[in-house]
């Protein structure tokens, strides 16, 4: 079995009726909230990192827990995905989350969806070798393979209503402003 089949095996299996209620029901409850008062879709999202191990980050996100790590060529002990990769996955859910909702949304059916994500780093900054570069990605390329019974057209269309609406791919294509404070313990 394949890594990829054994994380598959562990989210539920639904049926494509199950998910377009979900999506429809979903969409309706928001709508109603939003329409009621517009500061019920503020939401905010926390999550708390504890170092460990070399280089190694426990991440705690709501009932969720994770460790992030670096591979052994940056000082980790690989015990999870690097801190990059992850930025990376979220994208590529959050795209995945999106478009199955604007499918819905839009009446435009797939059946099946894979993202890839790939993005370069030059890691000359991140080591302070040359401060001209980019610390973080130079670029992003996303390849996402929809299968299903539509035309090219309408899966543009339904591209471009993900493009406008997918808030991580908001978050990698605009800067964001960010506070930091360092306090002692």
């Amino acid at each position: 079995m394949t890594s990829t089949a054994r994380i598959q095996s562990a989210v539920p299996e639904i049926t494509a009726d199950d998910r377009a209620a979900r999506l429809t029901n979903a969409g309706s409850a928001w709508a109603g909230r939003i329409e009621a008062d517009r500061s019920n879709a503020h939401l905010n999202y926390a999550v708390e990192g504890t170092g460990a191990g070399s280089v190694a980050t426990t991440v705690r996100a709501g009932k969720h827990s994770f460790i992030v790590d670096e591979p052994a060529a940056l000082a980790g002990d690989d015990t999870g995905t690097s801190p990059v990769e992850y930025a990376l996955s979220a994208l590529a859910g959050c795209q995945v989350v999106v478009y199955r909702l604007y499918a819905q949304q839009l009446g435009i059916p797939f059946d099946d969806i894979v993202i890839r994500a790939e993005a370069d780093l030059d890691a000359a900054r991140l080591f302070g070798a040359d401060e001209s570069v980019r610390a973080g990605f130079s670029a992003v390329r996303l390849d996402i393979e929809l299968s299903g019974p539509e035309s090219n057209e309408r899966y543009d269309e339904l591209r471009e209503a993900v493009d406008a609406h997918c808030p991580v791919l908001d978050i990698f294509q605009n800067p964001t402003p960010v506070t930091t404070t360092v306090t002692r313990a």
